[in-house]
């Protein structure tokens, strides 16, 4: 079969706590962004879509062969309003001079905090600078940020239309962070063609990315053995329940009105995390057939990668087993077609892992 893909993913944030980011010097966060570069090719995951974090560095020593990893379609760093979900300062972060210097986030290319078009045109030109293939903004509430609701809209229409227009510029895209029904809308009406989460959509939302011809970047993040565990009661606790309610009914919504759904894990915080990759994949059976989810985690995907025009640094075609294509492929020990929990236990079902023709693993002679 054709090597998996993940639509949204942080490598940086992969192997890490969060908080452990910001006590922790660059060089020691960028080694264990390659650890996880490594541990994710070889859950047989050969091409990611990053969407946020100083990720540049750990692509360039994959793409020329000294280190191992996956593909990266890489973001940078995130867009986001003052006290938007990119915002890691605690909420009692004293004011700040107009002219300031930059956050220790900033300086190593975690987020970048824009008010204003102005500002946010340039920071989404820094980005494309840096070599951005699409760019992620904060458009709404997120679950794990201390200083914003879940409800809320963050970036006015005009600085959202600003860095849709700054992207096309470069003949690519924006892609947003946006659970509620409320930051999706906003961001649909700035322009932006993929929308990551959107768990919290209603049905009318659901029709307005099919009229708009958007995908659905979303992620089968339920309440269940697999949750995050926040402390009872607390704020990140009452966002996570809110969001994970509407999981269920975001994929019956994506498949009532044939959305354009691309599937990813966004799993952070630690090794044992991320190692569930394969079988946050397996999660969708609940809504899709195993032929209609390894599509999704293959080919489809693909579509929206391609999304970058001539910023794809790995042209040619992708996620499908065929002459010409590029060779990521997969040897499975047993049929996924018949039994998709095989892709769960990547360790022992998958007897070889290939990426661009190289063979990275093969257990066939033991």
């Amino acid at each position: 079969m054709p090597g998996l893909t993940d639509a949204h993913y942080h490598l940086m944030h992969a192997h890490i706590a969060s908080m452990q980011i910001f006590v922790n010097d660059i060089g020691y966060l960028t080694l264990v962004g390659a650890e996880a570069a490594e541990a994710t090719l070889m859950r047989g995951f050969t091409t990611v879509r990053d969407l946020g974090g100083p990720v540049f560095g750990i692509k360039k020593m994959i793409d020329e062969g000294r280190i191992v990893g996956p593909r990266i379609y890489a973001s940078g760093a995130y867009i986001t309003q003052t006290s938007g979900h990119g915002d890691f300062r605690f909420p009692n972060a004293m004011t700040r001079k107009d002219g300031r210097e930059l956050l220790d986030g900033e300086i190593m290319g975690w987020t970048k905090i824009a008010d204003g078009v102005p500002q946010v045109m340039r920071r989404v030109r820094e980005n494309l600078m840096s070599g951005a293939t699409q760019i992620k903004v904060m458009a709404g509430g997120g679950v794990a940020s201390l200083s914003d609701p879940l409800d809320v809209q963050q970036y006015t229409l005009e600085e959202m239309k600003a860095a849709v227009d700054v992207a096309a510029t470069w003949n690519t895209y924006v892609a947003v962070h946006a659970y509620s029904d409320v930051a999706v809308r906003g961001a649909l009406a700035a322009g932006v063609q993929s929308i990551d989460h959107g768990q919290m959509i209603t049905e009318d939302t659901a029709k307005l990315i099919k009229e708009k011809g958007a995908w659905l970047s979303l992620q089968p993040i339920l309440n269940d053995e697999d949750a995050i565990p926040f402390p009872d009661g607390s704020f990140e606790q009452q966002k996570y329940l809110a969001m994970t309610a509407g999981t269920e009914k975001a994929y019956e919504l994506a498949k009532k009105y044939d959305l354009k759904v691309a599937f990813g894990t966004d799993l952070q915080n630690g090794p044992e995390i991320a190692a569930k990759q394969g079988k946050v994949l397996t999660k969708l059976k609940r809504w899709y057939e195993p032929w209609e989810l390894l599509k999704m985690a293959t080919s489809t995907n693909y579509e929206l990668f391609k999304m970058c025009g001539p910023r794809d640094p790995y042209p040619g075609e992708n996620g499908v087993v065929k002459e010409g294509a590029l060779a990521d492929l997969l040897l499975v020990d047993g049929n996924p077609l018949e039994n998709i929990d095989l892709i769960a236990d990547p360790e022992n079902n998958f007897k070889v892992i290939m990426k661009d023709g190289k063979v990275y693993k093969n257990t066939l002679n033991k």
